[in-house]
């Protein structure tokens, strides 16, 4: 007889070769990365930060193009993964991604924020499966801090039983 087990974000996340940072980016201000509320967990606006401690910056539209700025949104939500293993000990604590709200650092007349943070939609869909589609808002900004391209900020639910 063989037991299968459904799969989880954590063996998901493996699944698909992905690998989390160590450590979480620290906060670059007075708050915290993460917060819970109930059954509920906050998660703080992230950006672009690579493993070397690079961040990706620019003006969509200008002197970064969508499908650039994409991939950072992908990298944001990596660094979000890695705040919500850090907090919570591992991602098969989360339940799922309720609501993203991701801010473009784009030019006055860039139009195409939305396809900018289907990079991380994506990827949360990816991990977490159909618990990963989520609501969410994206918006374009004047800009962001240390110029970077990309914040997304989101509201993540708990597991059953955490």
């Amino acid at each position: 007889m063989s037991f299968h087990t459904a799969p989880t974000p954590e063996s998901r996340l493996r699944a698909l070769g992905l690998v989390l940072p160590a450590a979480a980016p620290a906060p670059i201000g007075a708050f915290r990365n993460l917060r819970r509320a109930g059954g509920l967990v906050y998660v703080s606006g992230q950006g672009p930060v690579a493993a070397d401690g690079g961040l990706m910056r620019g003006k969509v539209g200008a002197e970064v193009t969508t499908g650039e700025a994409r991939d950072h949104a992908r990298l944001v939500a990596l660094n979000m993964l890695a705040v919500l293993r850090e907090g919570l000990g591992s991602l098969d604590a989360v339940g799922g991604v309720v609501k993203l709200l991701g801010l473009v650092n784009a030019v006055p007349d860039y139009e195409d924020h939305p396809a900018v943070i289907d990079g991380a939609s994506e990827l949360f869909h990816q991990v977490f499966g159909e618990a990963g589609i989520h609501a969410r808002s994206s918006l374009g900004v004047g800009s962001l801090p240390n110029r970077i391209t990309v914040e997304i900020e989101g509201i993540f639910e708990l597991a059953p039983g955490i």
